[in-house]
């Protein structure tokens, strides 16, 4: 089984997708979450991916890609 994530552009592809589903050849999952919880999600996800660093080496690191 795969799952693949689809844009409906048209209300005509809904309708064919509810057809598939009917036939159990695909089943369609509809997105929940609001733009609020997604935010929240992604902050889970990305929290304490970076170390702290003090101003002084991300400065540096800066100059050093100005300098590349």
């Amino acid at each position: 089984m795969k799952t693949v994530t689809l844009d409906i552009l048209n209300d005509k592809a809904m309708n064919l997708l509810k057809e598939l589903e009917l036939l159990k050849l695909v089943r369609v999952r509809r997105q929940t979450s609001t733009g609020k919880e997604l935010k929240k999600d992604l902050i889970a996800k990305y929290k304490g991916a970076m170390t702290p660093q003090s101003k002084d080496e991300i400065d540096r690191q800066l100059q050093d890609l100005r300098n590349e």
